[in-house]
């Protein structure tokens, strides 16, 4: 962990990107590729805003059944391995003091030490990006609903193969989660932030 962990977050947030260091060598992923990219350069702006906001940004990737790897050896194994990984890399390659968690299945919680991790911070809120929308974004979602954290997970910030099934996993979070939904553009960050001061 870096110093970051050891004071509270500001806002009691913090923003999640999920599964963005991808080889992209699976079938489906030039499908994938082009939502991925562009809400990868939705994340960027999002990422910059958190770091100008100091919120804390932690990365929930798969670990790719490497158990024995390190953070920057899983990172540069990911992202040298295909051209749409070094793409996406270009744009959201983790800076040194950006968190950094490992997961085995789909769920950012499951058996990750991410549990433990954001109470540390004293987070209650969480903007969950990435992909996919219709699974691990999912899938994070209905585990943070669960243990009770405020969500906002940005349409432009996640993507999937299929856009009807990026549209009904939207709805499940915003209808079944009490997500927020709206996109950036519509919603920047300091104003998502503010709204806690309001209640």
């Amino acid at each position: 962990m870096t110093e970051k962990t050891s004071a509270p977050a500001p806002h009691h947030a913090a923003l999640l990107i999920i599964d963005m260091i991808n080889a992209m060598d699976f079938p489906g992923a030039e499908a994938l590729f082009q939502k991925a990219q562009a809400a990868a350069e939705r994340i960027a702006d999002l990422r910059a805003a958190a770091e100008a906001h100091g919120v804390p940004v932690v990365y929930v990737n798969d670990n790719h059944g490497e158990w024995h790897s390190d953070r920057e050896k899983l990172i540069e194994a990911q992202l040298s391995k295909t051209q749409m990984s070094r793409a996406l890399g270009e744009r959201l390659r983790p800076d040194a003091d950006d968190i950094f968690v490992l997961k085995p299945q789909f769920s950012g919680f499951y058996a990750t030490n991410l549990p433990v991790l954001l109470p540390q911070l004293g987070v209650t809120r969480l903007i969950l990006t990435g992909v996919a929308t219709d699974i691990c974004v999912l899938f994070t979602a209905a585990d943070a609903h669960m243990r009770e954290y405020e969500l906002w997970v940005p349409r432009d910030c996640t993507a999937s193969e299929h856009e009807a099934r990026t549209g009904w996993a939207l709805e499940i979070m915003q209808n079944s989660m009490q997500a927020e939904t709206a996109p950036t553009p519509e919603l920047p960050l300091g104003a998502w932030l503010d709204r806690r001061g309001a209640d």
